[in-house]
């Protein structure tokens, strides 16, 4: 995952309605948090982890 991509929340974790079926944008390099990998996205507020991301082309 690279910044820039397009990417929706999948199922893997609980996700808020509002979220679901939402297109973020990465918006940074992924970093390793306690084991997760994570990443930034545009409109969401803290980091998210990458396994669940499904990316959109």
């Amino acid at each position: 995952m690279k910044i820039g991509d397009r990417v929706v929340m999948n199922d893997k974790y609980v996700v808020a309605e509002k979220n679901k079926g939402k297109v973020f944008v990465v918006r940074s390099e992924a970093w390793d948090l306690c084991g997760t990998e994570c990443v930034l996205l545009e409109g969401y507020r803290g980091g998210y982890a990458v396994d669940g991301l499904t990316l959109i082309g």
